[in-house]
């Protein structure tokens, strides 16, 4: 059965985030992801994880101004001293809570901005973060993100994200592959991932249309969490979706789509 983790950015939206927590081990979740830990210290954090013995998965580097519309700046050569302050910043968080891997948000492209130079700034600043975070034995993580609903955004294929990764020649630099963004940008979900199995460090799930629950839309998830179990794919889905109605309520399809 493949192991599920808890967005608590997304999930369990009816509680203030640092009761998410003991919401996600109530429902029987061991592992925990969400966007940002920037708002909280850390060691409050930790001390929830320790508290309701969960496994914090993932988060991602800082992304800039988040409510005025920032989803990165990875790609953006304006802010490479932001980007790289973001990192350490990251990397302070990252150390205390025990996570082993870190995602990094492309950013949309800028205005007037060359794609080419756009590309040659995001390999540079890969680069760097990757180097920062190898000592600590961190993975950097990349995802392509629909152009639906990121405008925009750089990074929106898988092929894309593959290329960047052969490109940029850093070991600890893999691929994030959320199913829900693949779906709706190119498909072809089983055969992508069994190809690129062992770059893939972590996978995200939603349905499709609506970004709800496993189940709720056009994605066979019965199957892919058959198919992901049998090529033998020992990383977590980090359940990223907006619950239809109560999350502990539509939890069902944890077991009626993976048993």
């Amino acid at each position: 059965m493949p192991k599920f983790a808890a967005n608590l950015s997304m999930l369990f939206n009816h509680a203030p985030f640092l009761d998410r927590f003991a919401l996600a081990r109530e429902a029987g979740f061991d592992g925990v992801e969400f966007l940002f830990p920037y708002a909280y210290e850390a060691d409050v954090l930790a001390g929830r994880l320790r508290q309701h013995k969960l496994q914090l998965v993932l988060f991602n580097l800082p992304c800039g101004d988040w409510d005025a519309g920032d989803r990165g700046m990875a790609c953006d050569p304006r802010r490479q001293q932001e980007f790289r302050a973001g990192v350490l910043r990251a990397l302070e968080y990252a150390t205390a809570l025990g996570v082993p891997r870190l995602h990094c948000m492309a950013g949309k492209l800028p205005a007037g901005l060359a794609p080419e130079r756009a590309h040659a700034t995001y390999l540079d600043n890969l680069r760097w973060a990757a180097a920062e975070l190898a000592p600590h034995g961190i993975e950097l993580l990349i995802e392509p993100i629909n152009r639906y609903d990121i405008p925009g955004y750089f990074l929106n294929y898988s092929r894309q994200a593959l290329d960047i990764i052969a490109e940029a020649g850093c070991p600890n630099l893999f691929l994030q592959y959320d199913i829900y963004h693949m779906q709706r940008m190119e498909g072809e979900l089983s055969n992508t991932i069994r190809a690129n199995l062992p770059l893939i460090k972590h996978m995200q799930i939603a349905d499709t249309p609506g970004r709800h629950e496993p189940g709720t839309g056009e994605i066979n998830y019965r199957h892919l969490f058959r198919f992901i179990d049998e090529i033998g794919y020992e990383g977590w889905l980090g359940c990223e979706y907006l619950p239809a109605g109560d999350t502990a309520a539509g939890l069902g399809w944890r077991q009626a789509l993976s048993t």
